[in-house]
């Protein structure tokens, strides 16, 4: 995701902080996360779940893109639970 804007929405900040995830956190995942889902008809944008592995921990990032104007939006970003997600922190688990 170089060269692209990095919005961080009201809701984020508030869950971010609630989590002690920093936003420099945040930008690591989305800068060299991997993108382990898509939901191309979420609106306004498209978004992504990502994933990425910052000082051992694992965070997922919620990211939306407007493509036209290249800019993402975080939207939320949580450490995955091993309760909902497999080893990988890819593969949720069947209920």
């Amino acid at each position: 995701m170089d060269d692209q804007t990095l919005v961080f929405s009201g809701h984020a900040v508030k869950q971010m902080f609630q989590r002690r995830i920093s936003r420099d956190e945040v930008k690591a995942v989305v800068a060299d996360g991997e993108a382990i889902a898509e939901y191309p008809d979420d609106r306004p944008y498209p978004s992504y779940l990502m994933l990425g592995i910052v000082n051992q921990r694992p965070i997922h990032v919620v990211v939306a893109k407007d493509a036209e104007t290249q800019t993402a939006y975080v939207v939320t970003a949580y450490e995955p639970n091993l309760n909902l997600w497999q080893l990988d922190f890819k593969t949720r688990k069947r209920p």
